[in-house]
């Protein structure tokens, strides 16, 4: 079984409301997101601290896939801890551990899709040494660790280049100023997981946000490749 290869906009609730996680979550869920983004943080591999397994394991009782995002120095450590926690795919860094190709592994074994991102600066080929190991290629179109940043145009080109090294059925994300702005330039270059934060949480009607944003991911999607 493969993840699904059509356009999905992942609402990250690292933008939420940290005091109603789940209840908001709930909500985008209701206005039709399928899969929630977790970005789980360690004051190390990026300073900010975020989350850890029990609130994966909260969210995973809203019924949709759990997309979760480990910025973590040596995340071998807790893959399984995520796992049983109830993620459905779990991304680590290529910088972020000496192990990579055993932390793959480590992944699949547990039963969840294995996802690997790349920081900005780091060269894609990366994911040509493991395109065997990987479900998921997330291409940072931010640096890591913040949220609210600017879209690095510079991605568009990565984009381009990061689809013919990776194995068929591989699902390209981008994450890092996602919004109805940038996603259709996104998908217009091969990306279909769309993560958006503040774009959709700190709108004024969260649910019309989310649902802006897919729009434009579809529109790409089917469209000509766009500036």
């Amino acid at each position: 079984m493969s993840l699904p290869t059509q356009p999905l906009v992942l609402p990250s609730v690292l933008a939420s409301d940290h005091g109603r996680i789940r209840e908001q979550a709930a909500e985008i869920v209701a206005a039709g997101a399928t899969v929630i983004h977790v970005d789980i943080m360690d004051g190390h591999f990026v300073p900010p601290l975020t989350f850890g397994p029990g609130i994966v394991a909260s969210l995973s009782e809203l019924g949709v896939l759990l997309d979760v995002h480990l910025m973590i120095e040596r995340p071998e450590r807790q893959v399984a801890e995520f796992a049983k926690a109830g993620a459905n795919v779990i991304t680590i860094h290529a910088e972020a551990t000496p192990h990579l190709d055993y932390t793959l592994d480590l992944i699949r074994q547990a039963g969840v899709y294995a996802g690997l991102a790349v920081c900005p600066s780091t060269p894609l080929e990366v994911f040509a040494e493991v395109a065997d190991k990987i479900d998921l290629a997330l291409c940072m179109t931010v640096n890591p660790g913040w949220g609210g940043q600017k879209f690095i145009k510079a991605s568009l080109a990565k984009l381009e280049r990061l689809a013919p090294m990776l194995g068929d059925g591989v699902v390209i994300e981008v994450d890092g100023g996602v919004d109805a702005g940038t996603a259709g330039p996104c998908a217009a270059r091969g990306a279909s997981f769309f993560v958006a934060g503040n774009a959709i949480f700190s709108a004024p009607d969260p649910a019309e946000a989310y649902a802006a944003i897919n729009a434009a991911a579809l529109a790409g999607f089917a469209g000509p490749v766009r500036s």
